[in-house]
């Protein structure tokens, strides 16, 4: 199917809309010329410029060649201005014809037919004038003027659109043009969005040839990401398969073991092992995660998992409103939230958890009363494998990946994930999602 495109590129196809463009220009040019043409004066104004050219015609004819150019000077009056050329004159090539005009001319003088009369527009706008040329009977030429602005004949607002329209017309259909020849490259930016959040979309090869070359490397290289990552994806299952087997045959020999100590020792590691090979599958198995978004009461979720740190005899509580119903990805934001809450309880005494809305905001912070963070750590800690040995004691199980789950998982869902120190002592965690007003329920 390609091979049948027309081979038109992108230089191409902008030289096709200039040349529109200037056609286009030419025919609204010739219109308004055109209409110019078709201006006629008054009766006697017609009248006195044929009898003009009548009297200035016989006057010229009788006097030698030599005399002539004088004698043109001697005819010029304050209403007409004349002169004699031995060859014809040159007609301005950008000044309208008057031939509405020269009729009139001629209907008061038919003699002058025969005279080849040509008559036209120079000087346009508020003060136009006529102006035109005559031949004589000895094949000379006389060349004459209106020395006052023509009445009745305004063509400054039609000068003003012989102007603007070509270039007004210029901007607009150059830019619909363009708008319609860039399109392709349109799509691809949106494919290319939606390719940094794990959404694949085949972008038709469309549009000019360096165009469809860049949205066929496009397409491509899609296909090979999203290859690569379902590979990863699959041996992420195989290697998370093959690491729980042997870690659940050691939980079954540890029970076989009689010292209490070392029993509790080596599910201590176990435990921590799983936590270890859980997280890092969460981590890395999260871009290709083809959890839907579905409609989740958030404060029933966020009192879930405080009521449940609670049951453990830990200090939480949850403050916020009954019901508030968002649609979002329940399993990634519930094990978002569960590695704050663990995080604020492993690292202070108490945590409290705030659910609220703002106009078209949500809110979910969590507040520990731990000892927080360094200033310039605040963003450095989102990234994956991070942790801080300093301020916080590493006695935590994992990669340090917990706070980097939870800012993919927000990233997923449009949302902002910001850590603060608290000005009372400890760390907030906040996790601000959008919500549409259409999409409110609260209670």
């Amino acid at each position: 199917m390609s091979a049948l495109r027309p081979s038109i590129g992108l230089i191409g196809r902008l030289l096709a809309i200039l040349l529109l463009t200037v056609v286009i220009e030419f025919g609204i040019s010739t219109l308004l010329y055109e209409r110019a043409s078709q201006f006629s004066v008054r009766d006697d104004e017609a009248r006195r410029l044929a009898e003009h050219l009548i009297i200035c015609e016989r006057l010229l004819i009788d006097r030698p060649p030599e005399q002539r150019a004088a004698m043109s000077q001697e005819l010029t009056t304050d209403r007409y201005f004349v002169r004699w050329k031995a060859k014809e004159p040159r007609t301005p090539s950008i000044a309208p014809t008057l031939d509405g005009m020269r009729q009139q001319v001629l209907a008061w003088e038919p003699t002058l037919k025969d005279n080849r009369v040509r008559t036209w527009l120079i000087s346009p706008g508020r003060k136009s004038v006529v102006a035109g040329v005559m031949q004589l009977p000895d094949q000379s030429w006389m060349y004459f003027q209106t020395l006052h602005p023509l009445h009745g004949l305004n063509l400054a607002g039609e000068r003003i659109l012989l102007a603007l329209i070509p270039a007004l017309g210029l901007v607009l259909l150059a830019g619909l043009l363009m708008r319609i020849v860039l399109k392709p490259l349109r799509r691809l930016a949106i494919a290319a969005d939606r390719v940094g959040h794990g959404l694949e979309e085949h972008v038709p090869e469309q549009g000019p040839n360096e165009v469809v070359t860049v949205i066929r490397a496009f397409n491509r290289m899609q296909e090979r990401i999203h290859q690569l990552i379902e590979n990863r994806t699959q041996a992420l299952a195989a290697v998370g398969h093959d690491f729980r087997t042997p870690l659940a045959r050691l939980k079954l020999r540890a029970e076989a073991v009689s010292d209490p100590e070392a029993r509790q020792a080596i599910e201590t590691d176990v435990a921590e092992m799983e936590a270890m090979v859980g997280s890092l599958l969460a981590y890395l198995s999260g871009e290709g995660d083809p959890e839907p978004k579905v409609r989740t009461d958030l404060a029933v979720l966020c009192a879930t998992l405080i009521d449940d740190a609670a049951d453990r005899g830990l200090d939480a509580q949850y403050f916020g409103p009954v019901h508030l119903e968002l649609d979002v990805r329940p399993l990634a934001l519930k094990r978002a939230l569960s590695n704050l809450i663990e995080n604020a309880l492993h690292h202070g005494s108490r945590v409290h958890l705030l659910l609220t809305r703002t106009g078209d905001e949500v809110s979910i912070c969590v507040e520990d009363n731990g000892p927080g963070l360094p200033p310039d750590m605040l963003e450095e800690v989102k990234k994956p494998f991070v942790r801080l040995d300093t301020a916080r004691p590493r006695d935590t199980v994992g990669f340090g990946l917990g706070l980097a789950i939870v800012k993919r998982a927000v990233e997923q869902e449009g949302g902002r994930f910001n850590l603060r120190n608290r000005t009372e002592g400890g760390l907030a965690a906040e996790i601000v999602l959008p919500m549409p007003l259409a999409s409110t329920n609260t209670g």
